[in-house]
This record gives C-alpha cells, sequence and structure tokens, in this order.
C-alpha cells in the first residue's frame, strides 16, 4: 500500500483538474487515481457506516462528495444539469440511464459500477442509482459546478413524470435507508 492518502491534498488535486481545459476527463484521472487502491480511501475517508452525502467541497465550479449508499438503497431517476464523475472504492453502485420522453423518461442502458472504477455523466444525463449488495458502498462524487444550488429535475418512479428535483425528500431517502438497515429489514 502506497503512502496514506491525504484528503485535503486529494480535494486540491480535483480542483486543479477542474481548471484544465477537458476539466472532466482531468477529474476521472484524479479519482482513478484515488481509488485504484481502496483500503487508502477507506483509511483517509472512513469504511462507510450511514448512507449519506458527505461534503468534501462545495463552490460555485464544483462539488466533490463522500457519497455513502446503504445496502440495496435506491434513488430515483434525476439529472444534475452538470457534468459528474463517479468513482468507486468499496461496494458496487449501479446506474440505470434514462432518456426524456417529453415529461417522461424511458430506460435506455445501465453500468454497474464495482470497486476501482470511474464512471462520467454528461451534463444532460438522466440517471438513478441503487446499491444492489447487503453492505454499504462508498463513492465519490464530483459534480462540475454547485451541486446543491443548481435547480434540476426528478422522476417520478412510478409514473416517470418529471417534477421539480427535492434535496429535501433525497436526503430523507438516504435517512430511511439507515433506519431500514438498522432495523434490519
Amino acid at each position: 500500500m502506497g503512502e496514506r492518502l491525504d484528503p485535503d491534498r486529494f480535494v486540491d488535486e480535483v480542483r486543479s483538474a477542474n481548471r484544465e481545459r477537458d476539466a472532466q476527463r482531468a477529474v476521472d484521472q484524479v479519482l482513478a487515481r484515488a481509488v485504484s487502491e481502496p483500503a487508502r480511501m477507506i483509511e483517509a475517508l472512513g469504511e462507510p457506516r450511514t448512507a449519506g452525502l458527505h461534503v468534501l467541497h462545495r463552490a460555485d465550479d464544483l462539488t466533490i462528495l463522500n457519497v455513502a449508499w446503504a445496502p440495496l438503497m435506491l434513488l430515483l431517476p434525476h439529472e444534475h444539469r452538470m457534468w459528474a464523475s463517479i468513482a468507486i472504492y468499496t461496494g458496487r453502485e449501479d446506474n440505470v440511464l434514462w432518456e426524456r420522453r417529453g415529461a417522461q423518461v424511458r430506460a435506455v442502458g445501465a453500468a454497474s459500477l464495482s470497486e476501482k472504477e470511474v464512471f462520467a455523466l454528461p451534463e444532460d444525463a438522466v440517471h438513478s442509482v441503487s446499491n444492489p449488495i447487503r453492505r454499504f458502498t462508498g463513492a465519490l462524487h464530483v459534480y462540475g459546478g454547485d451541486f446543491f444550488a443548481t435547480p434540476r429535475s426528478e422522476w417520478d418512479p412510478e409514473t416517470l413524470r418529471e417534477r421539480p428535483f427535492d434535496l429535501e425528500a433525497a436526503r430523507a431517502t438516504f435517512q430511511e435507508a439507515n433506519e431500514r438497515f438498522a432495523s434490519g429489514r
């Protein structure tokens, strides 16, 4: 195992990569190095034990999150309206890719991500996320903008109809997943 991963240095490297001409590609390279030794990332950030969105950096041009997915957790279809890159350092994350059809979406693809993998989403991507395994998943999510301040859409899981993204409902989904995990359901 290499030297200890410094979270502050990692954030600085991502911020520097975000200033490159092809920011997403440069960020993906930083992410690939960061998750190439998952044990170092776990040592630096801790083993995921509760689901949540943990902010490592937030600015107008860049958001870096340490996302922990509870076992068997599902997040409904949504968009970011900015590019996003995902890197898995423990567990698995399945993404269903959706295509807009008027006010609805339809599934058009999928990507299953495992440890050490990086996945880039373009600015216009719509995806849903699940953790299909029975243990927590840890992932770094990097966004080319302010994830929390950018208005965007989500789609109802039953009707697949578009509606404004509800950050508080998303946070409640993480909390419900934690409660489900704690109760053993």
